[in-house]
């Protein structure tokens, strides 16, 4: 069953849920790449991985904490005494917590150690003030930005600080968007964006590559289809509820009609 949104669907911002949108995304996208790039190229996925503090974590809890009631117990006089149930704690993490964040790499298949294009698919602690993750990104980004590689930088997160390279002041005079991806290809001045609206599909965008090889067009719009399928999505999203984080009131009115007209509330 695919998503009720022609676009990005905004209940898979959700910080806990986004945990398991940002694999699928960096898998998926790597493969329609490598569907797409000439045969002495190839995609392949990485990984950051890093350890925060559990109160520098900005996933909130995803368990579900179960407290066992007592058994009534016999009373004296032959009934049954119902035990008071203990009220319920606080319960907080005291161990530090391991973040993996994926990106992508386009390699020349004659050496793998050069690196043509890289690809970025943000994660809220890319877009969090002071949060370690944002460093570590940032200093990556700024490695990128002046080097050979083309950067593509995909942003499909409503909330946090502008992270993308483009410069948000010049962005605003372009018109709004929900969601971004940024182009800066290798020692260019400029950045190519792709801005989207909730209310659209996502776009189609280009991933250069190396000398005179011509662009591969990477469709979004498809790959957040696959990993919305892949990961059963449809069976776990609770639609009945407005998402997190909120939208406008103009795209919640419009949301809400749209999850009412497929029976989702």
């Amino acid at each position: 069953m695919p998503s009720p949104f022609p676009g990005m669907d905004p209940y898979l911002e959700h910080p806990a849920i986004w945990t398991t949108v940002h694999p699928l995304l960096a898998t998926y996208a790597g493969e329609a790449l490598n569907n797409l790039l000439p045969p002495h190229y190839v995609a392949r996925v990485g990984e950051r991985v890093y350890v925060v503090e559990p109160e520098r974590s900005i996933y909130p809890d995803v368990a579900v904490f179960r407290h066992r009631l007592p058994e009534p117990a016999a009373s004296a006089g032959g009934g049954t005494a119902v035990a008071a149930p203990a009220d319920l704690p606080w319960v907080l993490s005291a161990l530090p917590m391991e973040i993996h964040e994926y990106f992508i790499e386009i390699v020349p298949v004659a050496d793998q150690s050069r690196v043509v294009t890289v690809i970025e698919v943000l994660s809220p602690s890319n877009k969090t003030l002071g949060h370690e993750g944002r460093e570590l990104y940032l200093a990556k980004q700024r490695e990128v930005l002046h080097s050979d590689v083309h950067l593509l930088e995909i942003d499909l997160l409503r909330r946090g600080e502008h992270t993308v390279a483009a410069q948000r002041e010049l962005l605003r005079t372009k018109g709004p968007w929900d969601y971004l991806i940024c182009l800066h290809r290798g020692r260019a001045e400029y950045c190519e964006i792709w801005p989207a609206r909730l209310r659209q599909p996502l776009p189609r965008v280009a991933v250069p590559l190396g000398g005179e090889d011509p662009d591969v067009v990477l469709d979004l719009q498809a790959v957040i289809t696959r990993c919305y399928d892949a990961g059963a999505y449809a069976r776990t999203l609770d639609y009945r509820r407005d998402p997190d984080p909120p939208l406008t009131p103009e795209d919640a009115a419009w949301a809400d009609a749209l999850l009412r007209e497929r029976g989702l509330r």
